[in-house]
């Protein structure tokens, strides 16, 4: 195979916007190879500090040789333009959420099932590329899409906010909610009794401050970091789901590298998974006291939210529409320990 990174590789090219009709690779800097990670997040996120702590991190295990030049806030696409640009190989890596990922190889999505891991440990050993789910998932989405999983980092527990105190799915009974614009996010925000209203993250700062919806999704640090708080009143600690935020890169980029440039990949990636699952961690209560300092109302189970009567419903909505699609994943799931 022709090497990757030599001057005659061919360049890919698709229609669409400028950003997005650049090839993967953008240049080069004296030896070095400058290949382009686009995402939707906020630099001052978790999410979004992180694809540059990637960069920083396989800039010195390639010894300089690979170089990331990230562009983050939706520069290069919404969520659904960056997961096929990743597949058609305008740029060469981003992140994105499972059930995104599963527009490109359906059971991905799976990994974003509301209310199914035991606890964040068991998140991230399922998510680990080398584990028996991730491995099979990983097969499936190179076969399908010609994107590889190169990491997965904590993201957070997804928790609810809205102009309204919650406290049960009936208390959301004709309440539009944001959901992210995927097929296992509108189950999850159907299941908690909500109107789901499929929002671009890039639209949801707007659709907020508008009425578009009245509430929303996301994690304590996304909350904070993009200062939901502003446009909106409660914070209900529903923790439907525990997300990983995974990390993705062009196959053919992959395959065009020499050995010793995957290993940088791998060991650039091993240590950014570290590092961003570490920060999230480490300050998810305390980002939580930061929003109740910031004027959120903060309702949790002591304050009198339900969160077993949101578990069954959501579960309930969830076997309905994808139990049968995904149930031998979910054993799978399931059996890691």
């Amino acid at each position: 195979m022709t090497k990757l990174f030599d001057v005659s590789r061919r360049a890919v090219l698709v229609g669409g916007s400028a950003a997005l009709a650049a090839p993967f690779i953008i240049g080069r800097a004296s030896a070095a190879t400058t290949l382009r990670y686009g995402h939707n997040n906020e630099v001052a996120s978790v999410a979004g500090a992180q694809a540059d702590w990637f960069a920083e991190a396989l800039a010195a295990t390639s010894d300089g040789a690979i170089e990331v030049k990230v562009y983050p806030n939706s520069q290069l696409g919404k969520l659904q333009e960056l997961a096929e640009a990743v597949s058609l190989g305008t740029i060469a890596f981003s992140h994105n959420t499972a059930g995104a990922l599963g527009s490109l190889y359906q059971p991905f999505a799976a990994l974003d099932t509301p209310y199914l891991y035991r606890d964040v440990d068991h998140l991230m050993k399922v998510t680990d590329v080398d584990s028996p789910v991730m491995q099979e998932l990983n097969e499936g989405l190179i076969a399908a899409a010609n994107v590889r999983v190169i990491y997965a980092h904590y993201f957070g527990r997804r928790n609810l906010t809205c102009n309204k105190a919650v406290q049960s799915p009936a208390d959301l009974a004709g309440v539009k909610i944001r959901a992210v614009p995927f097929p296992i996010y509108t189950t999850a925000v159907e299941g908690m009794g909500a109107v789901a209203v499929p929002v671009d993250w890039s639209e949801v700062p707007t659709a907020l401050a508008t009425g578009v919806v009245q509430g929303q999704e996301n994690p304590v640090n996304v909350v904070l970091k993009v200062k939901l708080y502003e446009v909106q009143s409660h914070l209900m600690l529903t923790g439907h789901m525990s997300n990983a935020e995974v990390v993705v890169m062009n196959e053919d980029v992959w395959q065009g590298m020499s050995e010793a440039e995957r290993d940088a990949v791998r060991a650039a990636a091993d240590q950014t998974r570290e590092k961003a699952t570490k920060a999230i961690l480490d300050n998810e209560d305390a980002e939580t006291n930061q929003l109740r300092e910031l004027g959120m109302t903060v309702i949790g189970p002591d304050e009198g939210l339900d969160l077993e009567a949101f578990r069954t419903s959501v579960k309930a909505l969830v076997d309905e529409r994808f139990g049968e699609e995904y149930g031998d994943l979910y054993t799978k799931i399931a059996a890691i320990s």
